[in-house]
């Protein structure tokens, strides 16, 4: 149930960064956003660890802001495998990663609040 449940917080932190923030657009029906949704979970899953680990010493040395980078560099990756979405560059990359990150962030901490 979990998992069902990250992916649907994925796709509406997608939704909300494709209208947000210039250079990021969507354009497909709620199934293709879930999966997209799906497509970002696996990422994270997956590569972020690999990522994380082989950045290390950036990480240590920006005092953790390197993860911000981490997160954009990991939307634009997954952008590569879902349909209908388009990331216009590196800025809009980084700015949509960090939304998604934040958005994240802010629905476990208002869930664990419960």
């Amino acid at each position: 149930m979990r998992a069902v449940l990250q992916i649907v917080l994925n796709a509406v932190a997608l939704w909300l960064a494709s209208h947000l923030i210039p250079g990021i657009s969507y354009r497909g029906g709620f199934l293709q956003l879930l999966f997209a949704g799906l497509i970002l979970g696996l990422v994270n899953l997956i590569v972020r660890p690999i990522v994380t680990f082989l950045s290390l010493p950036l990480i240590l040395f920006t005092l953790g802001l390197f993860y911000i980078v981490i997160n954009g560099f990991l939307l634009w990756l997954a952008a590569h495998f879902m349909p209908g979405l388009h990331i216009a560059g590196c800025l809009p990359a980084i700015l949509g990663g960090l939304l998604i990150a934040l958005f994240n962030w802010a629905i476990r901490a208002f869930a664990e609040a419960d």
